[in-house]
């Protein structure tokens, strides 16, 4: 081996942990926000799974994982993006989608997993999304910024001023509260036409199935979209204009730049981006509200898990 070879640094490695409404994955992630081969690992989670069953399924990822850190590699960090709510301060997680973690102590589960002095941050999935797409992804260049993901539920989260902000506790971003105008669909939340509630995955095909449509999941109301179903197309229609009236009022608020846009049901149709983008142009007399660019993201289906990594790699950027 030559000099020059033996006192190469060892690659730094964050461990990556995306914890969802159906699944928690878990993955090592280098610093250029790549997703090394053999690593990633996936437990189901959900709502019909008991506490420990849940924190088992975590518990399995992240020590696989950690099993494939090579010889001559330096794990630097854990980062966790968790559905919300969470506490950000005391590592607490409160999933809406799994109702028997109220409050459940994520963070210092999974540190007691990882070895002494590895730092584990935790923050919501939507924040750490939106650090992935302002790192690696469709919102590079660009310092205001709120990334989303639209699957099972939305989320989102912030950055502004080329900083992150996610609030007190840790939830600022949770764009799929935020109440649309003209929808009354109850939220699991307790509120009323919260977008989620309207354009998840779920709850399109669920409004699509009370006007008439045979299917039962989103890919089977993709393909109806594509052959003409009128149905289809005005559940997608309905979605795409929640969506843009929560990102035309998200922009009022806090004057963003772009909005990169990811999760399963994104991928319904590119015409789910332009319906969203008809919307925000109805604020014909804001200028700043009709700037914003909204676009599909720019990560692979490995971005929950680099904004996880992100929190690691790119700590510089955390407020």
């Amino acid at each position: 081996m030559s000099s020059t070879a033996a006192q190469s640094p060892s690659p730094a490695i964050a461990l990556a942990v995306d914890l969802g409404g159906t699944k928690v994955e878990a993955a090592l992630v280098s610093d250029q926000g790549v997703v090394l081969p053999g690593t990633r690992h996936r437990q189901p989670t959900g709502p019909l799974r008991s506490a420990e069953e849940l924190q088992a399924a975590v518990d399995q990822v992240v020590t696989a994982t950690l099993a494939t850190l090579p010889a001559d590699a330096r794990l630097v960090g854990v980062g966790v993006g968790a559905a919300g709510p969470v506490d950000e301060e005391h590592g607490l997680v409160s999933p809406l989608n799994m109702p028997v973690w109220r409050g459940w102590p994520l963070r210092d589960n999974i540190a007691s997993l990882v070895p002494e002095g590895i730092p584990v941050t935790l923050r919501m999935d939507g924040l750490a999304i939106t650090l992935a797409e302002h790192w690696v992804g469709a919102a590079q260049g660009s310092d205001h910024v709120m990334g989303m993901i639209v699957s099972t539920g939305v989320g989102g989260g912030l950055i502004l001023h080329g900083r992150t902000v996610s609030g007190p506790t840790g939830n600022a971003g949770h764009i799929g509260h935020v109440e649309c105008g003209g929808f009354d669909d109850p939220c699991a939340c307790g509120g009323t036409g919260c977008l989620e509630a309207v354009a998840s995955g779920p709850k399109t095909v669920a409004w699509a199935q009370r006007q008439g449509f045979a299917g039962s999941t989103g890919e089977e109301l993709s393909a109806a979209y594509a052959a003409g179903d009128e149905i289809a197309v005005a559940a997608v229609r309905r979605s795409g204009r929640a969506l843009g009236q929560a990102i035309a009022a998200a922009t009022s608020l806090v004057d963003l730049e772009v909005v990169a846009i990811g999760g399963g049901f994104s991928h319904v149709t590119p015409d789910l981006f332009e319906y969203a983008r008809e919307a925000v142009a109805e604020r014909v007399e804001f200028g700043f509200v009709t700037k914003v660019r909204i676009v599909p993201t720019g990560l692979s289906q490995d971005g929950p898990l680099i904004g996880a990594a992100a929190l690691v790699h790119r700590a510089d950027v955390l407020r």
